[in-house]
Formats: structure tokens, sequence, C-alpha cells
């Protein structure tokens, strides 16, 4: 599976983006997948998950109520859906797909994309 990430950008805080997660090869609905985060300095940490089936989301509590994640496999792509965006979200996202295991823990992906920079000003 070859995972490309998009639709990073500059903005205001406050402000909203929303990233999307391309997928290649014809078994993305059988993966979970994630979207994790890195900023300077800092380790790789979770943001969001999503199930295979779509039935079950997960957040991390800095993002939650704000950020939605989603998945439209007919067009093998995830969403990331960011709302009220805060200077401390500026980082690089990443998009990554799993099967099964700790959907919050980096370890429990097998592929990864390429990252995508979130910058957002104060």
């Amino acid at each position: 599976v070859q995972l490309q990430a998009s639709g990073g950008g500059l903005v205001q805080a406050g402000g909203s983006l929303r990233l999307s997660c391309a997928a290649s090869g014809r078994t993305f609905s059988r993966y979970d997948m994630g979207w994790f985060r890195q900023a300077p300095g800092k380790e790789r940490e979770f943001v969001a998950a999503i199930t295979w089936s779509g039935a079950s989301t997960y957040y991390a509590d800095s993002v939650k109520g704000r950020f939605t994640i989603s998945r439209e496999s007919a067009e093998n792509t995830m969403y990331l859906q960011m709302l009220d965006l805060k200077p401390e979200d500026t980082a690089v996202y990443y998009c990554a797909c799993a099967r099964g295991g700790v959907l919050r823990s980096p370890s429990s992906y097998l592929y990864w994309g390429q990252g995508t920079q979130v910058t957002v000003s104060s």
C-alpha cells in the first residue's frame, strides 16, 4: 500500500483545513487508518484513527471535538477535517494504515505516507 497525504498549509488560528490521504492498491478497505503528527523536536504523536469499516473512530484528547476523521473506501481516501486550529497543532501530519493492534500506537502501523505540513499562526 502506498499513501499520499495532502492538504496541509498555512492558516491562522481559528481556521480550518482538510487533509486527505490517498491510498493505492485494492485492499484499502481492509486496513485501519490513522493520522499522526510530529512537531519539531517532539516525538510523533497520535491524532486520530478509524477502523477498516469506519464504525469506530478514536481521537487524541487534544483534538477531540475539533478534528473529524473519515474515510471513503470507494475513493481509497481518508480525510481529517480540522476546525478551530491552534498554534500547537503546527506539525507535519502523517497518514498510516494498520491491520488491527493498538491504533493509538505508531508501532501498530504498517505503511506510512510522506507527511504534509500544517502551520497555524497566532
